[in-house]
């Protein structure tokens, strides 16, 4: 076996991690933008002002979403590196 290529079990793993970060990112940002619409209804806001938070919030949990992913992958390329 030729020492510079990845065994079946590491291109697994690999594959695993990215559904993992992607799913948890999902999930992340879903949650911060189901707050912030939760806020919107608790607070009866309507209209443009709505319509503002809203958008920031989509904003905000695009980039929660955005840093999570990013945060598993480079732990997961870490921990690779490192040989665990």
């Amino acid at each position: 076996m030729d020492m510079g290529r990845e065994s079946r079990w590491e291109k697994d793993a690999m594959t695993v991690e990215i559904v993992f970060a992607l799913v948890t990112a999902a999930v992340l940002a879903a949650a911060v933008f189901a707050v912030v619409l939760l806020f919107t209804l608790a607070f009866g806001l309507s209209g443009s002002g709505s319509k503002g938070v809203l958008t920031g919030g989509a904003l905000v949990g695009a980039a929660a979403g955005g840093w999570r992913l990013v945060r598993v992958l480079c732990r997961f390329d870490a921990e690779r590196r490192k040989g665990h």
